[in-house]
């Protein structure tokens, strides 16, 4: 073996051989690194052809079997659920390779279909194995569904009159849950599969339901698709939110006295800030003299405890979901920042005597405790977008409802 030798070399080598001892380490190395890689000589020799062996076609449904490792590299559940279902495919499309044709046009385009359907599974698999990088699992993600979805159409183009027959319910059901009832597609789908079942196909039936498929997988993805956008939203969203709220709690920390939040009790030694009551040396002074640097961070932080509490709350009317890029999760992270934000605004509306009748608070933590509650209060806005959210998840799988016709008064033709 070669890294039996290397070893041998390096501990009999002398005085006389000591040139040798860094070739052999180097070999050693390099065969360690290549165990760690998942690459030997032996496993590349063995996978790469003699010379005089004569290369083998390939089906052309029959994709190269990638390395395991190209699979189970990044685990997640999406990628583990479309690497089956690509598997699955893959069996299918060697499956109609196998059935022969005797018309020799029907051939032609089996094969072209075929090559097809292998360069599309070869891009959803592609996008499953690629390395996972920053921002990028939500195009990985829709490359590879828009891949399996188109395969899924075209095998139904090649399946035998047999496995149509079963494969008509399922589109049937696809297009049940994507197109609206009076969606003309949509109703000649359901004749087309009752004549499918019934044995008295007409020669178009089965482009109909290809073109079916397609159109239910097309839907499909424009409900994903809004998901998706209303999920980046939320985050952009959250983004510049807890921005401005840092962004706040800097200003404070460089310019305590710009953004005073502490308050002069009457008949009271202490001034009543944020962070803590601080003693009243002289009774010329201003509130804003007593101020200290951690006071917006600590009315932010009691804001953000606030928004916690609303969050908890707010799970139990939370359900799981089989749509891609928890919208619901964005929704719940908008709520912290906000929280902080809106306890900030909150303690500074009482002390600039906006609110009627609270101008003034006694103590520290009577003004954490205000904090608090204004950073509950974050969920009187933030519950629009829970139900925003609501809204685009539940519709996710569900047909569109037909818009009501409008009528003339007098004549009562309809307008739409």
């Amino acid at each position: 073996m070669t890294n039996g030798k290397a070893f041998d070399g390096a501990a009999g080598s002398g005085g006389a051989d000591g040139p040798k001892k860094p070739r052999a380490t180097a070999v050693a190395l390099a065969w360690i690194a290549a165990h760690v890689l998942g690459r030997t000589p032996a496993r590349d020799r063995a996978s790469r052809p003699a010379a005089d062996e004569p290369a083998r076609p390939e089906h052309p449904a029959q994709l190269p079997r990638p390395a395991e490792e190209m699979f189970r590299g990044h685990r997640t559940a999406w990628r583990e659920r479309a690497v089956a279902h690509i598997l699955y495919l893959e069996q299918q499309a060697a499956r109609e390779g196998c059935r022969p044709v005797e018309d020799p046009v029907e051939r032609c385009q089996r094969e072209k279909t075929l090559e097809g359907i292998a360069r599309q599974l070869r891009e959803a698999r592609e996008a499953v194995s690629a390395r996972r990088r920053l921002f990028t699992g939500a195009a990985a993600l829709e490359r590879t569904w828009a891949n399996v979805r188109a395969t899924d159409v075209m095998l139904l183009r090649l399946c035998s009159e047999q496995d149509l027959v079963g494969r008509s319910a399922d589109v049937l059901s696809h297009v049940e849950q994507h197109l609206r009832p009076n969606d003309p597609l949509r109703v000649k789908v359901a004749a087309a599969v009752g004549r499918v079942e019934a044995e008295e196909r007409l020669p178009g039936d089965r482009e109909l339901l290809v073109s079916a498929l397609s159109a239910s997988y097309e839907a499909l993805d424009g409900e994903f698709s809004r998901v998706r956008s209303l999920s980046i939203i939320l985050r952009i969203a959250t983004f510049f939110v807890l921005l401005g709220a840092g962004g706040l709690a800097v200003w404070g920390w460089a310019c305590p006295d710009s953004l005073n939040m502490c308050f002069l009790p009457e008949k009271s030694e202490y001034a009543a800030c944020p962070s803590g009551e601080v003693d009243r040396d002289d009774e010329e002074l201003a509130p804003s003299d007593y101020a200290r640097r951690v006071d917006v961070l600590v009315v932010e932080a009691a804001g953000l405890a606030g928004a916690a509490l609303t969050v908890i709350a707010s799970l139990r009317r939370i359900q799981g979901t089989s749509s891609p890029y928890m919208l619901p999760l964005a929704a719940a992270l908008l709520k912290f920042p906000t929280g902080a934000l809106t306890a900030f605004v909150g303690v500074l509306l009482i002390r600039g005597a906006f609110i009627p009748g609270l101008s003034y608070l006694d103590s520290s933590p009577q003004i954490v405790a205000w904090a608090v509650i204004f950073g509950a209060a974050q969920h009187l806005v933030t519950r629009f977008v829970d139900a925003r959210a609501r809204e685009t998840l539940s519709d996710v799988g569900r047909p569109p409802t037909d818009p009501p016709e409008r009528r003339v008064p007098d004549g009562g033709k309809s307008l739409g």
